[in-house]
């Protein structure tokens, strides 16, 4: 059983390879971590600006894309003032 069987209809944050960080319910996974979610939220983060939030919906992730999956405190989650909350966007993962 993946360790990441237990995330599965519960809200995570995902980190990709090309620092780009997507929010959404995980509803399944395969056994090469590919991921599926639901709601699916990406966080643009800038320095002069706010987070910027693009609406995914249903959104599949290939597991080799993957750099951290997290689990959401959703109540700390609704608190953050995404409007102006501000940070240096993430750069690529390099190997």
């Amino acid at each position: 059983m993946s360790q990441l069987q237990p995330y599965v209809n519960h809200k995570v944050s995902v980190i990709m390879n090309d620092g780009r960080i997507v929010v959404g319910t995980l509803r399944g996974l395969d056994q090469t971590t590919n991921i599926i979610m639901q709601g699916s939220q990406e966080r643009i983060f800038s320095e002069d600006e706010g987070v910027e939030v693009v609406d995914l919906g249903l959104y599949l992730i290939r597991g080799d894309n993957i750099a951290v999956i997290g689990l959401v405190d959703e109540e700390l989650d609704g608190a953050l003032d995404l409007e102006n909350l501000k940070g240096e966007p993430l750069p690529s993962l390099k190997h």
